[in-house]
């Protein structure tokens, strides 16, 4: 019966290894980092059930073997189909809460998007403090040059403000001038009409 276990593993990595194959690309072309991620997922199952082999397997459980080996290979087959579907399930969940295939995606568009960049990519320089700056200097340049012209704006609208305050000062300078003018003007024309009446009034 280990002969038969280890047919069985024997059959279940060459299946895998098939369907490796038959989806394996040429050199030079670029694989997805979804697709990536799979190849790795199914690297780690192969591996993981290389590890817990049938011969090993019977090894833990001797005498249950010895007693019940048809039994024994059953069990053991349907530990390894469950152990992958538990493995593929939690790796799907993960995959699932953590937006990983749009993030790979976006990862693998940005990467092929950087190819026709001539410029070299940023690299740290193992000095927090100069990749720090270096980082946010720039942000922080454009932000004060943002408030800058902020500033300049409110600058230019509060002299704008202020010379029409003006203009209305000296609009009402003028007004209480001519007011005054001719307040004075009235009186000047009040006195000369007494005046006038007293003169009139004086007998002959």
């Amino acid at each position: 019966m280990a002969e038969a276990g280890s047919a069985h593993l024997a059959a279940a990595e060459e299946k895998r290894s098939e369907g490796s194959s038959s989806e394996s690309v040429s050199p030079g072309t670029t694989i997805s980092r979804v697709k990536l991620l799979d190849t790795t997922v199914d690297t780690f199952l192969q591996k993981l059930v290389a590890a817990g082999s049938y011969q090993r397997f019977t090894d833990c459980y001797k005498r249950f073997y010895q007693l019940q080996p048809e039994m024994t290979q059953r069990i053991y087959d349907r530990f390894i189909t469950q152990l992958e579907a538990s493995v593929r399930e939690e790796i799907s969940e993960i995959k699932k809460e953590g937006n990983l295939e749009a993030v790979l995606n976006s990862l693998d568009k940005i990467v092929e998007e950087g190819k026709d960049c001539t410029e070299p990519a940023w690299r740290p320089s193992g000095i927090p403090e100069k990749d720090l700056c270096s980082t946010m200097a720039p942000y922080f340049l454009q932000q004060r040059d943002t408030l800058r012209c902020h500033v300049q704006k409110q600058e230019a609208k509060n002299r704008e403000l202020a010379d029409a305050i003006l203009a209305g000062r000296r609009q009402l300078e003028e007004m209480q001038l001519q007011i005054q003018a001719r307040q004075q003007a009235w009186q000047a024309l009040h006195g000369e009409q007494r005046e006038l009446v007293a003169i009139l009034r004086e007998p002959e």
